[in-house]
């Protein structure tokens, strides 16, 4: 179904990510508009998608993770400040027929993201 989701795996810990909160922008204009503020449930996935097909438009949008507060919240010992607290990801949408699917691997000191499917 096309639209835009996301889910966010611990790699650290060996489990989906919850309580992670997620912004989605828009830019437009060369501004950048917050669209959508989402949390990650129990299985690190988004109780519906970000964006539906009709919502999407053809553009560039940004996807701002904040990891920083779960691992707060999973009582490591880390730095101050955090090596990662928030992971921004741009990305371009070209073709509103398609699936865009953007999972994140974490870890406190690293991430890694791909176009899922």
């Amino acid at each position: 179904m096309p639209g835009i989701t996301t889910h966010i795996l611990d790699l650290s810990h060996g489990q989906p990510a919850s309580n992670v909160t997620i912004e989605l922008y828009f830019f437009s204009n060369g501004e950048k508009h917050l669209l959508k503020t989402a949390m990650t449930n129990s299985d690190g996935r988004l109780d519906q998608p970000l964006l539906s097909q009709v919502e999407m438009d053809i553009g560039t949008y940004e996807l701002i993770f904040h990891i920083g507060d779960y691992f707060r919240s999973k009582s490591l010992k880390l730095p101050d400040p955090l090596f990662l607290d928030q992971v921004p990801v741009r990305f371009g949408i070209s073709n509103l027929e398609s699936h865009y699917h953007v999972p994140l691997l974490i870890s406190p000191y690293g991430y890694q993201i791909y176009r899922g499917s």
